[in-house]
């Protein structure tokens, strides 16, 4: 090798160099984009929570949105959580959230388990049945009609059992539970454990991690439901959170007296009540994040290793 060649290797290899420290103007432009992107992420909320406890002074001051409060209050919350259509809401989302997600996690999970067995007769045929509802939808009218047919309408159960199993998560817990050592279950067997005392004992204590990844999906969907609710639900006592909030912050209705148990007080100001009410639909699923995500990315990259 020439000397040419082996400096320009050297340079090569300098440049390449894994430690080598970035331009300082490369440093402070990244520390500028992501500075901005958490403003314009964290921005809208803050406007939210401070408009929620703002006094109507300073939210008649600034046009009905504030940025920070000088003076909080937590009237707004008072008014919304002391009874009434968002009280009442929030316990039907409550409701359909967790019941839901406890009967979902319960059929996902048997239907993962019994597909993850090899021996298993007629499982690649239910196989390929699962997989066919994740490519090819039935469509609203044939699920309106099935629901009707079924006497649903109008029933919280509406909300539940049409997406009470989701494919994309059983094939998810499929793919865990066949990465679970066999031998665990090989030996339960030798020592007189059935199937079900198997999944219960053995399978289920191991499955944490992803079992509360699909619970949190699961819990996300049901809270969140609104489309299903605006087809299904007439009655104004079982609407959920989302059909309350759709009310009073995208159709602009008013909240009145008649909407809260508060008869005979003055009501805090409308974009105070509007923006309370957003908070405490967004608390209760957000509250539960925290708690599952030591389990969350674990459970994930795990069950997507293998189909």
């Amino acid at each position: 090798m020439s000397t040419n060649d082996a400096k320009l290797l050297s340079q090569t290899n300098q440049g390449l160099y894994v430690g080598q420290a970035p331009p300082l103007w490369m440093s402070v432009l990244k520390g500028f984009i992501l500075t901005l992107c958490c403003l314009m992420v964290v921005g809208p909320f803050v406007m939210v929570i401070s408009t929620s406890l703002a006094d109507p002074v300073q939210i008649g001051q600034g046009g009905g949105l504030v940025l920070w409060p000088q003076n909080p209050t937590l009237d707004a919350y008072r008014a919304i959580l002391g009874g009434g259509k968002v009280t009442r809401a929030l316990m039907v989302s409550v409701m359909i959230t967790v019941g839901g997600t406890a009967l979902s996690l319960v059929l996902t999970t048997m239907l993962a388990y019994a597909l993850s067995r090899r021996d298993m007769i007629g499982g690649r045929v239910i196989l390929m049945i699962v997989l066919l509802t994740m490519f090819f939808s039935p469509g609203m009218i044939p699920v309106y009609l099935t629901v009707k047919e079924f006497g649903l309408l109008d029933s919280l159960l509406s909300l539940v059992l049409p997406v009470a199993v989701s494919a994309f998560n059983v094939i998810v817990m499929r793919a865990f539970f066949m990465e679970l050592p066999s031998e665990l279950t090989e030996a339960a067997r030798i020592d007189g454990a059935g199937e079900w005392r198997t999944f219960i004992s053995i399978v289920l204590p191991l499955s944490k991690p992803i079992i509360a990844a699909i619970g949190l999906f699961y819990a996300v969907n049901y809270w969140n439901v609104f489309f299903s609710a605006v087809l299904y639900i007439t009655d104004d006592s079982k609407r959920p959170i989302q059909l309350i909030l759709r009310e009073y912050l995208v159709n602009g209705s008013q909240m009145g007296v008649s909407d809260m148990d508060i008869a005979g007080e003055v009501l805090p100001p409308q974009p105070s009540l509007q923006m309370a009410t957003l908070v405490v639909s967004l608390i209760p699923i957000a509250a539960v994040y925290p708690f599952l995500q030591k389990h969350f990315t674990k459970g994930m990259l795990t069950g997507a290793v293998k189909g």
